[in-house]
């Protein structure tokens, strides 16, 4: 079955057959081993990827906003002499981002930016009745600004449409003013002149506060009760890569002059927070990899020393130093590649399994698996890399053995 191989192979092969327990052993301890590396890496990707998305289902990738107001010194008289010189914050008034529809050709012919939408933020009054709330005004495009915050997908009651006096509006927001579908709320921003909306959706977004506050608008309708006409307060942008945010918002800073904070910036903590977690699981798999390529070193030294012998005989009969050097290298790659390939797959039923049985209270899934192929392929090679490595130095000691001295034991 084996006669095809070269000699090496065929050598490696019987030698790992005869020491059956020894080499069942190891692979069962790479296959352990790999198995919690793919088990942790796959959570840790599906964890991170789903609390992202949570973060950032209300908020876009990448953020262009007008400058602040700078500081200004006070002067003590009407004259040119500064008797007092106090430097004090400037009060922020809601500015327009200059020549926005110019940076937005710019942001829209980039290849690394999926969309880029204006929007209106401003600060406003809903009243229905007797009862007022402040709220979270954003007038937006809803065909752009919908694919980078999926409203529709969170609505309850109506339909994420907004024409003309169209509001959309969060569940508590609504629950506080006592409106539903159809009804009209007055809301007063910056140009002191109600408008009447009515209700054309209600959203839940899963999150109390949002619910509070968050109302969207058309962006012209916004722009009327900010007294903004034809501004616009931020350009919302998504990216095809998100970790490349910040590199992306470099670069539209350098190219259009206008400043760009990436969500890794708003969300500096949170970044922080994600990178230690991932330096902590790659501490660990980086433990767990030393562990199996002890595992094999120790295991090939004392097949090694059992086998000292027939290595003695085989470079006897003729064999090179290089070809038992390449015998038990070749058996510690074939234990790294095997234990790997068993052990992604039990990483992987463990992972399910998981997923299958641990719950949220309601019955639906902590998280969404996310399982990346390529990465498999990565710790396959990387194990048969590891035991090659691990091998190094028992095949050193073999391919040394003096032929007589071995026969002899």
């Amino acid at each position: 079955m084996i006669a095809w191989l070269p000699f090496e192979g065929v050598t490696a092969i019987r030698f790992l057959r005869e020491g059956r327990m020894q080499s069942a052993a190891i692979l069962s301890g790479v296959a352990i081993g790999v198995g919690v590396i793919v088990f942790m890496s796959t959570m840790l990707t599906s964890l991170q990827g789903n609390f992202i998305t949570r973060v950032l289902m209300s908020s876009a990738h990448i953020q262009i906003l007008p400058p602040d107001e700078v500081t200004r010194p006070l002067r003590a008289d009407s004259s040119s002499i500064v008797y007092a010189r106090v430097v004090q914050p400037s009060t922020q008034r809601l500015r327009s981002i200059d020549q926005w529809q110019t940076v937005m050709t710019q942001l829209r012919a980039r290849s690394d930016i999926v969309v880029a939408t204006p929007t209106v933020s401003a600060a406003a009054l809903a009243v229905h009745g007797n009862v007022s709330r402040s709220i979270a005004l954003s007038g937006i495009e809803p065909e752009a600004y919908f694919r980078i915050v999926k409203i529709p997908q969170y609505v309850t009651a109506g339909a994420a449409t907004l024409m003309g006096d169209g509001l959309l509006i969060g569940s508590e927001l609504a629950h506080d003013l006592g409106v539903s579908v159809g009804d009209q709320v007055n809301v007063l921003a910056a140009s002191a002149t109600p408008r009447a909306l009515t209700v054309s959706g209600i959203f839940d977004l899963g999150n109390k506060g949002a619910n509070q506050r968050s109302t969207y608008v058309t962006l012209r309708t916004a722009q009327a009760l900010a007294d903004l006409e034809g501004g616009v307060t931020s350009i919302d942008m998504t990216v095809a890569d998100l970790y490349a945010a910040r590199t992306v918002a470099d670069a539209v800073t350098a190219s259009t002059g206008v400043h760009a904070e990436s969500w890794m910036t708003t969300n500096a903590q949170l970044f922080s927070t994600l990178s230690a977690q991932e330096m902590s699981f790659a501490t660990i798999e980086a433990f767990v990899g030393l562990s199996v390529a002890f595992g094999v070193a120790s295991v090939l030294i004392v097949s090694v020393i059992q086998r000292s012998q027939d290595i003695g005989i085989l470079r006897a009969m003729g064999a090179t130093q290089g070809q038992i050097l390449r015998v038990f290298l070749l058996q510690g790659s074939l234990l790294g590649g095997i234990g790997s390939m068993i052990g992604t797959v039990l990483g992987v039923g463990a992972l399910w399994c998981f997923h299958a049985l641990v719950r949220l209270q309601d019955g639906s899934a902590l998280f969404p698996v996310v399982v990346k192929p390529a990465m498999f392929g990565w710790v396959v090679c990387l194990a048969t890399v590891t035991g090659f490595v691990a091998a190094a130095l028992p095949a050193l000691k073999a391919a040394r053995l003096d032929p007589v001295e071995a026969i002899h034991g």
